[in-house]
Order: structure tokens, then sequence, then C-alpha cells
């Protein structure tokens, strides 16, 4: 992959901005796709940063520009970040013979940020958006931890790439043999997930768990595509709308793989509207965050072979999504 190749959006992979995933999509992501999803931007940030206060001059940030060999830094008052200054200001303000001006005159007070939970295809779509060459990226609490560039986002994925070439062959192997010595009449394996509410620092981490499980166990890789595409939108789904979260179960058999939510939480008191592409029920706050564009449901009936909902107003609800697979697609199989 050279620097220049172009690493998917989150829309283009997840369908979360409005945009239901086809059948095409399910059946056509590919690893590097999967990366830009998996990958958080935390894992890829620069953490060592140069930083400037309003208060210097122009010249000086030049000098640390040139000697570091960056083309841009944050710009920081009592801790705070303030702007952004980049090497086309700096050329702006030498048009203007005014390399002495404080960087408060000729810095970017509109900022563009990034969260550090993010995957990183929001990232992308920012740069995208902006057509910027670097975001700064803050915690939950709103505190600059970094600035990710494309050229981090891309070594990134590289990096991801070659461990998984070195790791990867070992652990599916393993997992893959897994059953070979047990004589059931059923054999059933179960992977049990608890997701809290409002808690999108770790929102995907469950479904990317159960679609590197399943890959490891032998499952064909678009199957578990598919499975990991239903899982992240149920996993989501507990985080946006259910008061104290929820349990979120596979469960693997020979034929088929259940995916399952359980939740206490406000119940759906119409089944069929949640259905329709675009409804949604999630606050301003979660949409301004990307998500709840209510595209969740449609995209995970897209993706399994069934899909059915019970929920009750005041009592919760049960999502129960089926996927069917040919015994010979997956190594977890009925012996004796």
């Amino acid at each position: 992959m050279s620097p220049t190749t172009r690493v998917p959006t989150k829309q283009e992979v997840y369908g979360r901005q409005g945009r239901s995933i086809t059948d095409q999509d399910a059946n056509a992501i590919n690893r590097v796709e999967e990366l830009s999803y998996d990958l958080k931007v935390r894992e890829v940030m620069t953490v060592k940063m140069h930083t400037a206060t309003p208060e210097m001059p122009l010249s000086e940030v030049l000098e640390i520009l040139r000697v570091n060999r960056i083309s841009g830094m944050p710009v920081l008052k009592d801790d705070q970040l303030v702007g952004i200054l980049s090497l086309e200001d700096i050329v702006h303000a030498m048009q203007n013979n005014e390399l002495s001006s404080p960087v408060s005159q000729y810095m970017t007070r509109k900022l563009i940020t990034v969260a550090s939970y993010d995957p990183i295809v929001g990232a992308m779509q920012k740069f995208s958006d902006s057509r910027l060459g670097r975001l700064p990226v803050v915690d939950e609490n709103h505190k600059l931890v970094g600035m990710i560039t494309k050229g981090d986002i891309t070594r990134g994925i590289l990096i991801a790439l070659q461990k998984d070439y070195k790791e990867e062959e070992v652990r599916r192997y393993r997992a893959s043999h897994l059953f070979e010595d047990i004589v059931s009449d059923r054999t059933t394996l179960v992977l049990r997930y608890n997701i809290k509410a409002h808690d999108f620092t770790h929102g995907g981490n469950a479904s990317s768990n159960i679609k590197r499980a399943l890959l490891r166990l032998g499952a064909d890789p678009q199957i578990a595509r598919r499975c990991g595409i239903a899982i992240y939108e149920a996993e989501i789904n507990l985080i946006i709308h259910t008061t104290h979260g929820g349990i979120l179960k596979l469960e693997v058999e020979s034929h088929r793989i259940t995916m399952s939510t359980t939740d206490d939480g406000p119940g759906i008191a119409d089944i069929e509207q949640v259905l329709q592409p675009g409804y949604t029920t999630a606050t301003e706050e979660v949409r301004e965050m990307g998500f709840g564009a209510g595209m969740g449901l449609v995209n995970i009936k897209r993706c399994v072979d069934k899909m059915e909902i019970e929920s009750t107003v005041g009592k919760g609800t049960k999502l129960t999504m089926r996927i069917y697979v040919p015994t010979e697609n997956l190594n977890v199989r009925k012996e004796g």
C-alpha cells in the first residue's frame, strides 16, 4: 500500500451516516478496510508534540517547524487548545512581511478535532471533508492528547498488517483445532460481553473481538465480516439507546452463528417503525458524534439470514441475529 492509498470512510465501510450496507458491501470488505475501522486514533496518533502560545512571534514558530521538519502545530493557552498554526499561515505572514507578529494574528481559530477513541475512518472522513493536513486529537474531556496526519494513518495500517502477517497464522491454527478432540452430539462455543450504556470510548471492541475469533476458528472471511458488521451495529445500539447497557452474546455451532443482545432499557413501542431507514430516537448530541443515523437495524438485516426483535416498553429488548453456515466453512463441528 503506497502513501496515497485511499482508506475508505466510516460511512463507506459501515454506513453509519445514513447509507445502508448493501449485499455487495458485505461481501467486499477487505482486511485494510477492517483495520481502518478496528484501529483507534489513539493507536496511530503522534503523542510527542511541539506547541505554540498565542503570544509567540511567528519567526520563532517558523524556526521550530524548520528544525523539526513539521508543517504545523497546535496553539495552547493555559493548557487549552485555542488554535492551529500551519506552515501555510506563516507563508501568508511572510508575504505581508509580518513574521514578527504574534501567533494569535495568523492562527486558525475554527478548530476541527478528532477524538482519541474514534476509529481511524472517522479521522479520514474529517480529512476528506476539511482538506486539512493534520488534526488535533482530544480525549473525552476535550483535552489535547496528540496530533494525527494521513501519514500516521498509513503507517498505522502498515504496522498492523505486518503484525497480522507474523501472528495470525499461528493463532488461527491453534483456534481452528480447538474442537478436534471434543466428542459430543452438539458442540457450541459461546462468547459473552457486557456492554455499558453511553460508553463510546469502547464502542466496537466486542464486535472486533468476535470477528477476530471467528476468523481464527476458520470461518469464511466474508461470513466473519457479515457478523462483524451486524454485531457492531447491535453493540452501538446498546450504547446509544439503553439505560444501563446490556449483554451481547455470540453462539457458534457447526451449522449456524447466532448473535444476540438483551437489555432492560426503555423498550420499543413500534418495531415496524424502527425498521424504517433513517428513523432514530438518538439524541442530538449522539448524532453530532456520528452515530444514531437510523440505519443500524437496516444494515443488520442486510448482513444476516434472519433477524428477530422482541421488545416490551419499560422492560427491555432482545435482538436475535442468525447466519447459517455450510459445515465445511467452520471448524466447530459435530463429532462422533
